[in-house]
């Protein structure tokens, strides 16, 4: 059973959300779960969809490209451009809808993520910003459930962290 909640705050005026989840696991376990298209791929779609990796060059300058995957197969495709990594500290990543080849779709705003991670005594802490060009682009994500879909992926790597001894 998860009691770890994921903390989300939005900051409208300056186009922000902030996403705070802490795990039960060592630094290193989590910083891998982020970092490793295999792992990723089991834990960051919201059931019951799953995320399928077309391809990962986890380095500055690289990207991962991957699809959600819906029960009945259909693949929304997403594209993640490493911009800046401090090992087991920090991703910098701008985050975009695109096709199967990663052709950004422009029907859809881009997100700035910054991901930090921090040992602390239970674990692991991720603190999450996402900032966006416009406000308008904020609230699209917001009412395509990204809130609810990004805490259940959370919720599936709580539970892969668990069972990964």
């Amino acid at each position: 059973m998860t009691k770890n909640k994921a903390v989300f705050s939005k900051d409208m005026e300056n186009k922000k959300l902030n996403v705070v989840r802490s795990f039960d696991a060592p630094l290193e376990q989590v910083w891998k779960a982020w970092t490793t298209a295999e792992i990723l791929d089991l834990w960051w779609a919201p059931k019951p969809y799953k995320a399928e990796t077309g391809k990962m060059d986890f380095r500055e300058g690289g990207q991962w490209l991957y699809g959600m995957v819906s029960p009945e197969g259909e693949k929304n495709w997403c594209r993640v451009d490493y911009k800046t990594i401090e090992l087991n500290k920090s991703i910098t990543t701008v985050v975009m809808f695109c096709d199967e080849q990663g052709h950004e779709n422009q029907d859809f705003p881009k997100m700035h993520w910054k991901k930090e991670f921090s040992q602390t005594n239970e674990g692991t802490t991720v603190n999450i910003e996402i900032t966006f060009d416009q406000e308008a682009d904020m609230e699209m994500i917001l009412k395509m459930g990204f809130q609810e879909g990004f805490t259940a992926g959370l919720d599936n790597l709580d539970e892969f962290l668990e069972n990964a001894d």
